[in-house]
């Protein structure tokens, strides 16, 4: 494995038993403590918790108190036992008895329904929002190994899925128990031989329960797999890069079917999701529904045994009862099976928040500024490195580097591809932990300092500038949220970008597109030049910035960059060797060692792997002869080159708006 690669092929051109690889995604990881720490992401918000818990009692105990004064309004109101006419006074009162606990129960209700509503919401919000900054912790070589739309999928799909479960769960546990203690005493009280009749069926239906939840669990995982499929596929072909890749090769037609076909299993998924466990409520409905027919039928016989216990009021009053009961008792049926269902949901998604990133701060870490060297110097000792999922048998990345850039230098890493130069890059800002060694930033070990200190003396440019779909004045502030106007333009002047803003209609608040699709190469590298020149970091590393851009862009790309590492560590890696002839000291990169050191004209004197390399690149480069080639001509012409009434700004102009000269930055020390 190569520093700096994507983690992944594509799944529509690769051979892969996707079957089997979904019964495998569909096992979900065994979390310990699951239903403790789900309990514990209510915990800030305990007092609305328990509020709503008062009134979902309160609600609950009000729901089981009109069937009570329906007996009443049957046997003393409308048909006193006695044979006399109606009560009317008491069926009066029985009657605004009975509205105003409707009223109450209703007021309860949207009190309570705003409560969980608000406590569910921000339970999930918070539970999305830990994730996403967890997320932010992990190391770069997570995301290289783990695809974006799986990552996203967890972040929606997953959070998304529970949503429901840690919105009404609690009230739906709480309210229905109630509801269905309060009923099962009611019942009890009005007639308990009718109430054994009503209930002897429940163990069944709780048994039968369980086992359907079970199933609908695993439906949920594989669901939910689909869905994160679905993600990545919508990421990779539906982003720019994506879209221009299948258009250049005419394979609109086969993302398009690869999708339909995931789309196909997803359907099918959610069908037998949505179905599993219907028979079960179907039967449990029509059981608990046949009740008051089998009530009627029992106590007819009581009433004919010659038991006058049994009024009119006393059925009416039971089979209402008995009917209440119903709701709850398959509501909690239902939450019991959401749980389940939801455990696997809840497991993927505290699987990814106890992943331990593996790189972190040292208990004892200390800030870059108080480190013992000079701000600026970085030093590799006898650094080794190997990717954490390279082959057992592969060749170790990087084997026993060591060097030393002083403050202001300029070290520029050449040599064929793969042979190590990126990760150079990526370990010096500890982006990757070394696996042997010791990388030191400003005399200290960066195992010993905080990545963010590490990183805020640290501006990398890299060869596939990423800019947001925002405006030019947005991406550029990315690197300094409070720069003024003036920094701003200082920033893009230096860049040899400034004039360019200028022409475009709206600015600096000219949207740039999907990663910058509405500019050319050079321009967006140029903007990534005076992003970073905004930051004015000590140490700058360039990953090949030029290598993809024509000429003329190059040259002026180059100007920018050279104005850019004036006064500031720079660490590059170039293919052209033209871009680093005037390196202090260049370094040949093969098969994961240095192999050769020197300058430019040393090098080309030693008649090593530089010199080859110079020799092939000498045909369209000419870079032997750099000392004595004609300086380029200006295009004026040509957005890519320096408008002709535009001079080049100098660094000590580009950093007179308060933030030091280039002859002393603010990060140079004595």
């Amino acid at each position: 494995m190569r520093g700096g690669g994507g983690g992944g092929g594509h799944p529509g051109f690769r051979p892969v038993d996707t079957e089997a690889q979904r019964r495998a995604n569909a096992e979900a990881p065994e979390i310990p403590n699951l239903g403790r720490r789900v309990v514990a992401l209510f915990r800030p918000y305990k007092w609305s918790i328990l509020i709503t818990g008062v009134l979902v009692v309160a609600g609950a105990g009000i729901a089981v108190i009109p069937p009570l004064l329906v007996q009443r309004v049957f046997d003393d109101a409308l048909f006193p036992v006695d044979g006399s006419a109606p009560d009317l006074s008491l069926l009066w009162k029985l009657v605004l008895a009975m509205i105003a606990l409707f009223l109450l129960s209703a007021a309860v209700g949207v009190v309570q329904t705003w409560l969980t509503s608000t406590v569910g919401n921000r339970v999930t919000g918070d539970l999305r929002v830990k994730l996403f900054d967890h997320l932010q912790s992990m190391e770069l070589g997570f995301f290289t190994r783990t695809k974006t739309g799986v990552i996203q999928s967890r972040l929606q799909n997953d959070v998304g899925g529970v949503s429901g479960v840690l919105t009404n769960t609690v009230t739906s546990i709480l309210g229905n128990t109630v509801t269905v203690v309060a009923s099962l005493v009611a019942m009890i009280l009005i007639d308990w031989r009718l109430t054994i009749i009503a209930v002897v069926l429940m163990p069944f239906l709780i048994l039968v329960q369980r086992r359907v939840g079970q199933v609908r669990a695993r439906i949920a995982g594989e669901t939910q797999e689909s869905l994160s499929e679905l993600t990545a596929i919508t990421q990779e072909t539906l982003s720019v890069s994506g879209i221009l890749l299948s258009k250049s090769f005419n394979r609109q037609r086969t993302e398009s079917a690869r999708y339909a076909d995931e789309n196909i299993n997803q359907v099918r998924l959610q069908v037998r999701r949505a179905m599993s466990g219907q028979g079960f409520f179907a039967v449990v409905q029509v059981i608990m529904a046949s009740v008051p027919a089998i009530i009627y039928l029992v106590s007819g016989y009581l009433i004919g045994g010659g038991t006058d216990a049994i009024t009119a009021g006393t059925i009416v009053a039971f089979t209402t009862v008995q009917a209440r009961l119903l709701m709850p008792l398959m509501g909690l049926m239902r939450v019991s099976l959401d749980l389940q269902t939801s455990s696997a949901l809840f497991a993927r998604i505290f699987e990814y928040l106890d992943l331990v990133p593996a790189i972190r701060d040292a208990p004892d870490a200390i800030d870059v500024a108080d480190a013992p060297g000079p701000l600026g110097r970085i030093e590799f000792r006898d650094v080794r490195f190997r990717y954490p999922d390279a082959a057992a048998d592969a060749r170790a990345t990087l084997q026993g580097v060591s060097f030393t850039a002083e403050p202001g230098q300029h070290v520029a890493f050449v040599g064929p591809s793969g042979a190590g130069k990126t990760t150079v890059l990526y370990l010096t800002p500890r982006l990757y932990e070394a696996s042997g060694g010791s990388v030191l930033f400003a005399g200290e070990d960066v195992r010993r300092l905080t990545q963010e200190s590490i990183v805020d003396n640290v501006g990398i440019v890299s060869q596939e500038t990423y800019l947001f779909h925002a405006t030019i004045r947005e991406n550029l502030r990315y690197a300094k949220p409070d720069a003024t106007d003036a920094e701003v333009e200082a920033a893009c002047r230096a860049a040899n970008i400034h004039h360019v803003i200028e022409r475009f209609e709206k600015g600096y608040d000219t949207v740039v597109g999907e990663r910058g699709y509405r500019l050319s190469g050079g321009e967006k590298q140029r903007i990534a030049i005076a992003r970073v020149l905004l930051k004015d970091p000590p140490v700058l590393l360039l990953d090949e910035a030029t290598s993809a851009l024509d000429t003329v862009s190059e040259r002026v790309v180059q100007e920018a960059l050279d104005a850019a590492a004036r006064g500031r560590t720079t660490l590059s890696i170039a293919h052209r060797l033209s871009t680093v002839i005037a390196a202090d000291v260049i370094h040949v990169v093969e098969a994961g060692r240095i192999v050769e050191s020197g300058t430019h004209a040393s090098l080309l004197a030693a008649g090593g792997l530089y010199s080859e390399l110079a020799a092939q690149q000498l045909a369209t480069t000419r870079i032997l002869e750099a000392e004595d080639a004609e300086p380029p001509a200006d295009h004026p012409d040509r957005r890519a080159d320096t408008a002709p009434d535009t001079p080049v700004v100098t660094p000590e102009e580009v950093l007179a708006a308060g933030r030091g000269s280039v002859g002393d930055p603010k990060w140079r020390e004595d």
